[in-house]
């Protein structure tokens, strides 16, 4: 077979030359849109961020960029229990909402497949609280958990709790409600997983005289590592910075003020912009290098 080029002059070799250089212009045409979005709706907001952190504050009150790095020092120092307090209940409740979510994902997953309907309806129910409202549902929950709502009143009733104890405004109930409110996130990624495993894997390790036990540690485990981890960062990232959940008008008080609600009091009703710049940008931070961390200790560096 003979290979015809020419030179310069224009000919096949050109025909080819020219051809990636239309492909990059036309990736390049489809990546601009997401690019301006990027750039409009994160580096710009990122970068106000980061300048407002370091801004000093004049007697009248006024805020001028100043290159203030003790705004980072002085916030830390002084709401570092919040930080760390938030973060143990982000840890809590993602460890919990994994304990409830996995089985109740392995059973639609796997074992509900000979049964469709069941399946899709359970799946219904992990679904259905996206159609309510977040602050609904958290209202809710607010109202069951009271002092005069139906679980406190039957745990007082059986003794479980004393005749002065509440459950509302304590580090349990914004736990509990971290771990209800994003238990769906948590479920349908492990789900997702679960649904596309092969059976014959588990039947395989069943054949090599594998116990139940084992065949789930050491096949339905790494098998659905992608989803657990999946889920936990969708449980983990949104709950340390949550400020709902722990908010005093919700389930909250002022044993269980989270950063998410130092931040909020700062920016909304002190109007501290550089402290709630600066402990936003800390949080990031933080979050950050947990989540890098966390996912390369699992061995799923691809979800990065």
């Amino acid at each position: 077979m003979a290979i015809t080029a020419f030179g310069a002059g224009g000919g096949p070799a050109a025909a080819v030359d020219a051809a990636p250089k239309r492909r990059s212009w036309v990736a390049l045409f489809l990546l601009l849109p997401g690019i301006l979005y990027l750039v409009l709706f994160f580096i710009v907001p990122l970068v106000s961020l980061i300048i407002t952190s370091l801004e000093t504050q004049s007697p009248d009150g006024a805020f001028a960029y100043g290159f203030q790095w003790q705004n980072y020092v002085d916030s830390v120092g002084t709401f570092g229990t919040q930080i760390w307090r938030s973060f143990f209940f982000a840890i809590l409740a993602t460890v919990i909402a994994l304990l409830f979510s996995y089985p109740l994902a392995y059973f639609i997953g796997v074992k509900a497949r000979r049964w469709p309907l069941l399946q899709s309806f359970m799946l219904i129910l992990v679904v259905a609280p996206f159609f309510i409202s977040f602050l609904l549902r958290t209202l809710a929950w607010k109202t069951i958990l009271s002092d005069d709502g139906p679980v406190v009143s039957a745990l007082k009733g059986l003794s479980l709790l004393g005749p002065q104890a509440h459950i509302t405004g304590e580090p349990i109930a914004v736990v509990f409600g971290l771990t209800y409110n994003f238990i769906p996130f948590m479920c349908l990624p492990i789900y997702t997983t679960l649904e596309r495993l092969d059976i014959r894997y588990l039947e395989a390790s069943s054949d090599l005289y594998a116990g139940g036990w084992a065949t789930f540690r050491k096949v339905t485990i790494p098998l659905s590592l992608p989803g657990i981890v999946s889920g936990t960062l969708l449980t983990f990232i949104p709950a340390a910075g949550d400020y709902v959940n722990a908010s005093q008008d919700f389930l909250g008080g002022t044993s269980s003020t989270m950063i998410g609600n130092v931040i909020q009091s700062n920016f909304l009703v002190q109007e501290n912009y550089p402290v709630a710049a600066a402990l936003s940008i800390v949080l990031m931070f933080v979050i950050l290098v947990v989540v890098s961390v966390y996912v390369k200790r699992s061995g799923t560096d691809d979800l990065l």
